[in-house]
């Protein structure tokens, strides 16, 4: 005991201990985002494997970096087409949740758990447009809006949503995330 004239390297008690476990009670209060799936009913797809000679996910630092990633469903496009022509917003919206959920996978793949996420920092989406088609953010709020159900606060993040005249086999969306991890 330190008070009790010990010292605390002697008797096997550092202070650091002390400072650790107020780290992991701290930790242990915050929600759980692999919790939050299972409470929210959502099982996350098997991560989809790439389609050509890159990695899905890279870790520099304290950031995590996806390569783009499509609505794949049982390694199959679960969706096709461009939106405004051959898809209704909504239609693109669940393909961007999709597509979203494929990430978390990825995410999952690469770190072990969720929650080692710390914040989404950025999510860049690519939307598949007929001409005159400009509802690409509405299109992408499919992925947003999962992102800030699973992750709360720390799940709002900034956001790119772009046209694009085609996209890897003919996929209405593709979607990139950037994580801020522990």
């Amino acid at each position: 005991m330190v008070g009790a004239g010990r010292d605390p390297m002697i008797s096997g008690h550092s202070p650091f201990t002390i400072h650790h476990s107020k780290f992991n009670i701290e930790h242990s209060i915050a929600m759980s985002y692999e919790l939050k799936l299972k409470e929210l009913h959502i099982e996350l797809p098997p991560p989809p494997q790439p389609l050509a000679i890159y990695v899905p996910a890279v870790q520099a630092g304290n950031l995590l970096f996806l390569s783009g990633v499509l609505p794949m469903r049982d390694g199959q496009l679960a969706f096709s087409g461009k939106l405004g022509r051959d898809l209704t917003v909504e239609q693109g919206m669940e393909a961007a949740r999709l597509a979203v959920m494929n990430a978390l996978a990825i995410a999952k793949q690469a770190l072990g758990t969720l929650d080692h996420i710390t914040r989404v920092v950025k999510v860049v989406g690519h939307v598949a447009s007929a001409e005159g088609f400009i509802q690409q953010p509405q299109v992408l709020n499919g992925a947003s809006d999962l992102l800030v159900e699973i992750f709360g606060e720390a799940g709002r993040h900034a956001r790119v949503a772009v046209g694009a005249a085609e996209l890897p086999r003919g996929a209405p969306v593709e979607i990139e995330v950037i994580f801020s991890v522990a």
